[in-house]
């Protein structure tokens, strides 16, 4: 690198705060712009009362030596966060049962666990097995999905070996596709089991679903790998971060917006400081976009190239997200209760909600007090286009905690409640339409045919959950990863 090459990032998430204390501590001149007033993203979070509350994500992959979080912060010098392992990684509950299915994290006792919540269903799960090993082999050899570029091309070609094709058969299947293959298509636990987990990590039920993005993300919650509940909580990422890239000369700029990008060569960005109302335009030699891929559109405005305008329109819409926060008397929850649930109350509705309980002694709430955050998966457009906002606000917040009450005690222990909903969202985070979760990780969208991080504009990136390898902390490190070496690479 001839200079000190000056690189501005938009959107302070985990995506954004990666790439930035990354290239900081590889000798580029940062500035990183966030509207928002605390880092983080959908990985930040607030308090109330005592309490804190984490906004949107609330476990952590990564963590364990040689996961993407744990190589990241090792590279920065920066401490790993305090963490315990979900174990069970979540505790599922369907419909009019009492007792959960546990996602256990030894591999030995999970498979004990899914033969006998689902008899007959083995060979499948170790159809999802023999798949995931050469998956992570081929994604810990850093491939660059998908390649835009010669180079990119050969960091994928690299990552590809003789132990790694066992997958190429599966590459245009679904999970749906291998139900049918193993004689489970009828198979109504198992299937409403498989939507549920799978719609946390791809947006998208079994059906719709990638075959070899499912077979991953249903392996790492277990040995030797895991998800992990923070000491504290999800800020202690952000917090870290910050600290790194500021310690290598990086600056981060809250309540500043990014309202457009200037694609000529080298590029600008305009910005608002939304303190004072001033309005500038900064310039770069290269843009990093820590934001949707529709988010990444508009910003480029009428000079977006047409062709990734239109496949951008012509995605299938994204989920939003409604979330209660409760913060709640520690009689409230069972005794073992673990750190994630997830209910279903009835068959017929896909509308389920994912939980999430504060532990004793982890940071989140005051002594004898815990924090319930409870989240399903909306239609964000009804959000915008409702007549009553605050009566529908209600109306879920209401369902919400009428579903809760059947597994915690929550007579006269609520000490705290607020809401969420995608116009929430896109407040807080600016995400278009308070969209959370990427883009959704079907055959169309997933690995090769995904969004790149290499956009068609010269020295404009994309980086976060619209891009390979999707959502989650460890998804968006990983895809900050691949720009960070993209950037560098051009630069020699």
């Amino acid at each position: 690198m001839a200079k000190q090459k000056r690189v501005i990032v938009i959107g302070a998430g985990i995506g954004g705060l990666t790439a930035g204390a990354l290239l900081a501590h590889r000798g580029y001149e940062v500035q990183i712009f966030d509207q928002a007033i605390a880092p983080g993203g959908c990985a930040s979070t607030f308090k109330r009362r005592g309490f804190t509350f984490d906004v949107g994500a609330t476990q952590v992959a990564g963590l364990e030596a040689g996961g993407i979080h744990h190589r990241i912060f090792t590279e920065l010098g920066i401490e790993i966060p305090a963490a315990t392992y979900c174990d069970p990684a979540c505790a599922v509950y369907l419909p009019n049962e009492s007792e959960p299915i546990n996602i256990w994290r030894d591999p030995q006792k999970w498979k004990a666990e899914r033969q006998r919540q689902f008899p007959h269903s083995e060979p499948f799960w170790q159809f999802l097995n023999d798949l995931f090993q050469p998956s992570w082999r081929f994604q810990s050899r850093e491939p660059v999905l998908p390649p835009r570029s010669l180079w990119d091309l050969w960091q994928l070609i690299k990552a590809v070996r003789l132990d790694t094709l066992p997958t190429m058969p599966y590459t245009f299947s679904t999970v749906g596709d291998a139900l049918r293959g193993f004689g489970l298509a009828s198979d109504r636990r198992l299937r409403t089991f498989l939507d549920l987990q799978l719609k946390l990590y791809s947006q998208v039920n079994a059906e719709e679903t990638a075959l070899l993005y499912a077979a991953t993300s249903m392996a790492v919650s277990q040995a030797p790998l895991g998800l992990f509940h923070l000491k504290g909580s999800m800020q202690v990422l952000s917090d870290r971060l910050v600290e790194a890239l500021e310690r290598k000369g990086g600056k981060l700029f809250m309540q500043h917006s990014v309202e457009a990008i200037e694609p000529k060569q080298p590029p600008q960005v305009k910005v608002t400081n939304r303190r004072t109302g001033d309005t500038w335009w900064e310039p770069a030699d290269c843009v990093v976009a820590n934001v949707t891929v529709q988010n990444l559109v508009k910003l480029l405005g009428s000079q977006a190239p047409t062709g990734y305008r239109n496949r951008v329109e012509n995605l299938k819409p994204a989920s939003g997200a409604f979330v209660v926060y409760l913060g709640v008397d520690r009689a409230a929850i069972p005794e073992c209760c673990p750190p994630h649930l997830q209910f279903l109350d009835d068959y017929e509705s896909s509308r389920s909600l994912f939980v999430s309980v504060s532990q004793e002694g982890d940071g989140r709430a005051p002594e004898g007090k815990a924090t319930i955050i409870a989240s399903e998966f909306t239609d964000a457009k009804a959000w915008w286009e409702c007549e009553d906002y605050e009566a529908l606000k209600q109306q879920f917040t209401d369902r919400a905690i009428a579903q809760l009450g059947k597994y915690f005690d929550l007579e006269g222990t609520i000490l705290h409640v607020e809401a969420g909903t995608p116009r929430t969202f896109a407040r807080y985070t600016a995400r278009e339409q308070g969209f959370v979760g990427g883009i959704g990780m079907r055959v169309s969208t997933f690995g090769p045919f995904g969004f790149a991080n290499r956009t068609p504009i010269q020295n404009v990136w994309l980086v976060g959950d619209s891009t390979h390898p999707g959502e989650g902390t460890a998804g968006v490190s990983y895809s900050a990863l691949t720009v960070v070496r993209q950037i560098q690479q051009a630069d020699r």
